[in-house]
């Protein structure tokens, strides 16, 4: 058969199919996606607040920190990202985010059309540099920003935004932030039968988890009262519920149903297997012991956190698969220099609640008499320790949903390992 050559709209087409299959970040539902980022790409000239309400979604471009946004234990939290989530309430929107490495990348995020807003304080003179909108919240510092070819979003912002809103959502995250952060959970063991080692009325529960685990059923014990104090109804001021305070999300994962969360068996078995799954994730780490601290760190702040935390360890030299040697830069995450190095891909997290959580079972569980090793406090790395390098503007956001189907959407890894 002799060789056609094909025809120049058989190119074009081909062209176009293809650059419709380049991966795209915090991608769901691709089939519907893929049809409208044609259209998109096509070259819808802006993007408005009309359209956005369309989308059912606004697209928040941010950094990762304390005041502006951060992930604790799946749940969103941050200044910024409660006032871009008040904003979005008012429109019927749900809010999408998206993290930057630096100012510039949210500039560039703004400008290729990865996102509809930027929420954190720019300056006013990056802002004009861009031809950009300064509109919303704004202070000394800086100003949120929107796209010149989007002036109702612009205005909608604009007639949003009032200081004292301000101060009532900065008052709100701070009484929540302190609310999901304080610890009143003792070190020492407790003990229904300390003669007859009787930890629990659970511990029938325990023992049954130790096979599903591998753990020694009395570090479940000790893990179990540091989440509950062994309460089958407690709840969590971030919504974790019941004695190993599951967040319903993991308690979906686990197939748990929301009318079984506080069902005790239920409860532990879902925290046993979701162990489990932890430890399969750290099998790199082949010391047990070892392995143990990660997963009961991962457990609290997220096995990504963690995993950052390895990253930094690793680059400066530490061993990534030994606890005392990682402990300090999950505490380091909390500061500026750590959780913006170039290694680390989730940003801030509250280190120091995932360190002392690690070493209070630890010590609960040696008292419950666990042959267990147990450490002083790690402390966080010296300042000279820290060596990010140059940040390298945001690459890996993919192209904007503008039909989307309304549901936040954070990353794949992040709804898939959060710990609660």
């Amino acid at each position: 058969m002799p060789h056609l050559s094909p025809s120049p709209l058989c190119l074009l087409l081909a062209i176009i199919a293809l650059s419709a299959c380049r991966p795209r970040h915090q991608m769901e539902a691709p089939s519907m996606r893929s049809v409208f980022e044609k259209k998109s790409v096509a070259g819808l000239d802006h993007y408005d607040l009309e359209e956005i309400r369309r989308g059912g979604e606004i697209i928040v471009a941010t950094l990762s920190g304390p005041d502006s946004y951060y992930d604790y234990h799946g749940i969103p939290m941050g200044l910024q990202y409660a006032l871009a989530e008040n904003f979005a309430s008012t429109q019927g929107l749900t809010v999408r985010v998206e993290i930057a490495r630096d100012t510039l990348a949210l500039l560039t995020m703004l400008a290729d059309g990865t996102a509809d807003l930027v929420a954190f304080p720019l300056t006013a003179t990056a802002v004009r540099a861009r031809h950009l909108v300064a509109t919303g919240y704004h202070t000394e510092k800086g100003t949120w920003a929107v796209r010149h070819d989007a002036p109702l979003l612009a205005n909608a912002l604009k007639a949003w935004y009032h200081k004292g809103l301000c101060h009532e959502i900065a008052e709100a995250e701070a009484r929540r932030s302190a609310q999901s952060r304080h610890v009143t959970r003792r070190a020492q063991a407790v003990f229904l039968s300390r003669e007859r080692g009787v930890i629990s009325v659970y511990d029938n529960l325990f023992k049954a988890a130790q096979s599903v685990t591998g753990w020694d059923w009395r570090l479940i014990a000790a893990q179990c009262y540091q989440e509950s104090a062994f309460d089958p109804n407690a709840r969590s001021s971030v919504g974790a519920q019941g004695l190993m305070q599951l967040m319903p999300s993991t308690a979906r994962e686990m197939g748990i149903e929301p009318h079984e969360i506080f069902l005790p068996e239920r409860n532990v078995d879902a925290g046993a297997r979701y162990i489990a799954r932890l430890n399969h994730l750290f099998a790199d780490i082949r010391q047990p012991e070892e392995r143990i601290r990660f997963v009961l760190a991962s457990y609290n702040g997220g096995s990504f956190h963690i995993r950052d935390a390895m990253a930094l360890a690793r680059k400066n030299g530490r061993n990534p698969h030994r606890w005392d040697e990682v402990a300090p830069y999950v505490l380091a995450l909390q500061k500026r220099e750590y959780y913006t190095d170039p290694v680390v891909k989730y940003g801030y997290m509250i280190g120091s609640e995932t360190v002392n959580y690690v070493q209070r079972i630890l010590l609960r569980w040696r008292d419950y008499g666990g042959r267990v090793a147990v450490t002083g406090i790690p402390q966080m790395p010296s300042p000279s320790a820290a060596n990010p390098a140059a940040t390298p503007p945001h690459t890996d956001a993919g192209r904007r949903n503008r039909f989307a189907t309304g549901v936040r959407v954070l990353s794949p890894e992040e709804l898939q390992t959060a710990s609660r």
